[in-house]
């Protein structure tokens, strides 16, 4: 039965597993236009201040981020849903560009889901260190 997300449980976290592959992994930054809704609120704490509010915000961030670090990947570690909300654990991986030496972080990322578009995160990212 599909949730206050439009989703199913499975179908939620499908959609949110593809969303970090499409625009992380592939860098696929256009996706944001489609899995965003337009009144998309982004809480993390690691979001630059001055970054825009929405959807363009949420593309800029992590273009900036892929700019930076071209080979940076994500790998999911464990995803869980229930009602509106997904919750994934995952580690990013990059290679500093100063050093050139790879290095890694963890974090956790809780989505909102409405209409089938993600809506709000919140996210805790732990600082980089040499992998």
């Amino acid at each position: 039965m599909a949730s206050e997300s439009g989703f199913t449980t499975e179908e939620a976290k499908a959609f949110v597993r593809n969303h970090f592959e499409q625009f992380v992994n592939r860098k696929n930054i256009a996706i944001g236009t489609v899995n965003f809704s337009p009144d998309f609120i982004d809480h993390g704490a690691d979001v630059p201040p001055g970054t825009p509010p929405g959807p363009a915000g949420a593309m800029q961030y992590v273009g900036n981020a892929l700019k930076h670090f071209p080979d940076m990947h994500v790998t999911i570690e464990d995803i869980i849903a229930e009602g509106d909300k997904v919750v994934v654990r995952n580690v990013w991986t990059a290679t500093d560009p100063q050093l050139q030496k790879p290095i890694s972080f963890r974090g956790i990322v809780i989505w909102r889901i409405a209409h089938r578009q993600l809506a709000e995160r919140w996210a805790f990212l732990e600082p980089p260190r040499p992998s």
